[in-house]
């Protein structure tokens, strides 16, 4: 599967449009990760836990999109748009959302095609 930004895949023609499919993910924070986190901004640095977290959360939503671009028969989204949002009662979720469309794309140009066998 082919999951890109943009609007085309350079050397593969669109066959056929599938549809637009969307992935979510929602992710909460522990209190454990908070305090972490806490510390970390007041001495400095990265504030890895959630960076692992917002990484997690992100590739399951790609996942789940996939997922539905592959149920409608697609070997391709494009246009991919990935959002972020907080929610919750003190902004204590994050949701991540990504949205494309599903293609069934041609396969490369210049691809040699394999010898039948028998």
């Amino acid at each position: 599967m082919i999951i890109t930004t943009t609007h085309s895949v350079e050397g593969r023609a669109v066959r056929d449009y599938k549809g637009i499919v969307m992935g979510e993910a929602i992710i909460g924070a522990n209190i454990f990760t908070d305090i972490f986190a806490a510390v970390r901004d007041i001495v400095g640095g990265r504030a890895g836990a959630y960076e692992e977290a917002l990484r997690g959360a992100r590739q399951e939503a790609l996942r789940e999109m996939a997922k539905r671009g592959r149920e409608l028969g697609a070997n391709g989204i494009i246009g991919v748009d990935i959002d972020y949002e907080v929610l919750g009662k003190a902004g204590s979720m994050l949701m991540v959302t990504c949205a494309g469309t599903a293609v069934e794309l041609e396969e490369s140009v210049g691809r040699i095609a394999e010898a039948p066998r028998g």
